[in-house]
């Protein structure tokens, strides 16, 4: 899985490349999206990266084809590009192509990282090629050489994330089966957590995805997600490819499950985890853990350990992406033919001049999370000293 997405000189598909079918997801069973989610391409007029416009599902599966740091920027601020562990491989390649097409590589590197600033895995995988890059460039290597350097660690930063989504599906489902033995699981989950941010299956939707494959997962409960429609748009999408037993529901409709007794557990990711346990997502997340506890419902985080950043102390210190009104007071039409809109413009549902709070994310403190699930273990309780000593056991690991 890692090598179809890392691998070099593949053909590069036009910028836009329609879906083969009105109907593809009744067609597919995987998965994964016909389309990568990320790709590196070596067409004769030089190094590029390929993104899947994730603005754009479910109508259409097309691609951005981004030459240099701006491109790459503007595709990660309009979400084009999203998901924590997908962000990060995307920052390691954009350093990689700044290196490879002859641009300022430090100048690129800020540039990515400060994209999204909560996102802190974006700015791990930056580091992670631009210290190649600048160790490569010390050692008295030529450019080409350097930008050679930064490719692999770009490259095996994605294999390392497929490996991780892996991990947390083992270790996801088995804390599953052990809170909740008997199968028959009824998940409920926000945002978008699969193979559109990760190299590999996902954080949270893998462990879904293992539950349903091991014939345990009795329905998987969506949540819409606004104001992007992030759950609608690519959770349903991935969960229909998977054939998978989901349901949509608004995300205001949550208290209702819950009060019904129809949600075993919920599943999700994070874009942030702060060192005492406080965890950044999808704004929404925070309201959940709180009618989980309410219910008595185990609320679990899944991310890698690159998600957790031991350099910010508390909930309190994260910083959170504030975006444009505009995303609330107005709706994307959709990329499909719609008589009197212009696929991709904004039709208004709120009178001219609205004023919207619209932060990307909230933060969940740790004692309202039931466990934090990582491809080096489970932390539950958790508490500081449980993410430091898992942090410090993956720091070991990665040396050895």
């Amino acid at each position: 899985m890692a090598d179809q997405f890392a691998q070099s000189g593949e053909d590069i598909r036009p910028t836009e490349t329609p879906m083969s079918s009105a109907h593809p997801m009744k067609e597919a069973t995987s998965a994964l999206p016909a389309i990568p989610a990320i790709r590196w391409a070596e067409p004769p007029e030089g190094p590029v990266l390929v993104l899947l416009d994730q603005t754009r599902l479910p109508g259409e599966e097309t691609e951005l084809v981004c030459t240099d740091a701006p491109a790459l920027v503007q595709a990660i601020r309009t979400l084009a590009v999203r998901g924590a562990p997908l962000l990060g491989i995307a920052g390691a390649y954009g350093v990689a192509l700044a290196a490879a097409r002859g641009f300022d590589v430090e100048e690129a590197a800020v540039a990515i990282a400060g994209a999204r600033p909560t996102a802190v895995n974006l700015g791990h995988g930056v580091r992670r090629a631009l210290a190649a890059y600048r160790s490569a460039v010390g050692g008295g290597a030529d450019r080409e050489a350097a930008a050679a350097a930064a490719l692999a660690a770009a490259r095996a930063l994605h294999r390392e994330d497929a490996e991780a989504s892996a991990q947390m599906a083992v270790h996801g489902l088995a804390l599953l089966d052990e809170m909740l033995p008997g199968g028959g699981h009824r998940i409920l989950t926000h945002c978008n957590t699969g193979a559109l941010v990760s190299g590999g299956e996902g954080t949270a939707f893998a462990v879904a995805l293992a539950a349903h494959r091991a014939g345990r997962l009795r329905r998987l409960w969506v949540d819409e997600t606004r104001p992007l429609l992030q759950g609608s748009r690519l959770t349903a999408y991935e969960a229909a490819r998977a054939e998978m037993a989901y349901t949509l529901l608004t995300d205001n409709a949550a208290g209702s499950l819950f009060a019904a007794g129809e949600v075993d557990a919920v599943l999700i990711g994070a874009d942030r985890i702060a060192a005492d346990g406080s965890v950044a997502n999808k704004v929404g997340s925070y309201p959940l853990a709180v009618l989980a506890r309410y219910h008595h419902v185990p609320f679990i985080v899944v991310a890698p350990v690159t998600t957790v950043d031991p350099d910010t102390p508390d909930g309190a210190s994260i910083e959170v992406e504030q975006r444009a009104g505009q995303e609330v007071t107005e709706v994307t039409a959709p990329y499909v033919p719609m008589a009197g809109f212009e696929a991709g413009g904004g039709i208004a549902v709120a009178p001219l001049g609205t004023q919207a709070y619209n932060p990307a994310f909230d933060v969940t403190p740790p004692e309202l999370v039931t466990a934090i699930v990582t491809e080096e273990g489970v932390v539950s309780p958790v508490t500081a000293g449980g993410l430091g000593e898992l942090c410090a056991r993956s720091r070991q690991v990665s040396m050895s």
